[in-house]
């Protein structure tokens, strides 16, 4: 069923006292949201909602990407984008084929289907990564890596997923069409952000009015994105592009003092609330799935994404080791663990045509690999960076993102 007001009200009253709870335990607040999902799931009086591809590209993605990118540090990511983009490149096509092959090899799935499970689940997931790292309070190059690659990598995985599905609709496509698809959807990602948030900067220069630069920002946004899937591009690069462009205080000076204020505390907020629902409905529906009958074919899933996004990571790293650009053996390992997967894996599963071999498999095994990446990866996640010095050793726990 769908998301009315009624249920987004007490999903909202729902998140708030996870979070009080979640803050008192020390538990990310993401964490908390996946389990509490997970009772609501198994009570009798569930909410009956769906995490459908519609809701979550529609409505939720939006003002998560666009914060996210508000709060990048530009300075940081003109400085690493070159291993940011080797990184969201081809990083995603060495996971994809090597949890094509292990797939193909470990549970003798079609190759078909091997390739579509390998490129919906390459692609790190900028809700959880965000969620996750923000919580533990990081700072700095790792943070700016961890983000700006699960932000970026988005658009490789979405172009390999169109790919992937083409073939298994029957048709296939040549080396030529598959390098001028990914052109075309990473130049035309670009140029809706651009050119929407650029008309939107233009049209708040007129006004010294912040709730009308903070209506303008809200179009950024959306517009951004929708814009960019109707033309069947990446809405998360076009709505990462405006975002930056916004948030830069060097492009975005047509703001003034108090709409750039109003635009940061809205945001904020508006990813808060995303980012609450978005949690609680993946445990909602991970709560639905039985995963006590496939726990091979879940265990097996599970071990070869963790190797995939290893051979994704240390290789691309090991291309810039003799560059300004090198990246410490902490930070890959960081890099690695801090891999997780969520939201849009789930999305581009549960888009999946019915007539695809072992589409119910699929659906479940993705929800597995997520419910592992949040709960295993994302509890362990911040004890490693006090290993390795990232953050304190004791640190206060942070609000909600």
């Amino acid at each position: 069923m769908g998301l009315s007001v009624e249920r987004a009200a007490l999903l909202m009253l729902i998140a708030a006292v996870v979070g009080i709870i979640s803050r008192r335990l020390r538990l990310p607040y993401s964490i908390g949201l996946v389990f509490a999902g997970v009772v609501l799931a198994l009570l009798p009086i569930s909410p009956q909602i769906t995490l459908t591809k519609s809701l979550l590209f529609s409505i939720l993605l939006p003002p998560l990407i666009f914060e996210a990118a508000l709060r990048l540090d530009w300075d940081q990511l003109r400085k690493d984008l070159g291993l940011v983009l080797v990184l969201a490149t081809l990083g995603v096509v060495l996971s994809a084929a090597s949890t094509t092959v292990g797939m193909h090899y470990f549970l003798q799935w079609p190759w078909i289907t091997a390739l579509l499970f390998g490129s919906l689940i390459s692609a790190t997931d900028p809700v959880s990564v965000i969620a996750i790292f923000r919580s533990a309070n990081l700072h700095g190059r790792l943070l700016t890596l961890v983000e700006s690659e699960s932000l970026l990598n988005d658009g490789t995985a979405a172009v390999l997923f169109s790919i992937c599905l083409s073939l298994a609709q029957g048709h296939s496509p040549t080396v030529l069409g598959i390098t001028g698809r990914l052109l075309i959807t990473i130049a035309g990602s670009l140029a809706c952000g651009v050119v929407v948030a650029l008309g939107v900067l233009a049209l708040a220069g007129r006004t010294n009015d912040h709730l009308i630069e903070l209506t303008f920002t809200t179009v950024a946004a959306y517009g951004s994105f929708l814009l960019a899937e109707n033309l069947n591009l990446s809405g998360v690069l076009a709505t990462l592009v405006a975002g930056l462009i916004v948030g830069n205080k060097r492009a975005g000076v047509r703001l003034t003092e108090r709409g750039r204020e109003a635009v940061e505390a809205f945001w904020e907020y508006a990813a808060f609330v995303a980012n609450s629902l978005v949690f609680l409905l993946i445990g909602i529906r991970v709560g639905h799935e039985h995963f006590l009958g496939k726990w091979y074919a879940v265990g097996v899933a599970i071990l070869v994404v963790l190797l995939s996004r290893a051979v994704a990571v240390y290789p691309c790293c090991g291309l810039f080791l003799k560059s300004h650009l090198r990246v410490s053996a902490r930070y890959q390992h960081v890099l690695f663990w801090g891999g997780l997967r969520g939201a849009l894996a789930l999305a581009l599963a549960l888009a999946l045509p019915q007539e695809v071999p072992y589409r119910s498999v699929v659906v479940s095994l993705s929800f597995a690999v997520v419910a592992f990446s949040i709960f295993v990866q994302g509890l362990t996640i911040k004890p490693l960076l006090r290993v390795f010095g990232e953050i304190p050793a004791s640190q206060q726990p942070s609000r909600a993102p």
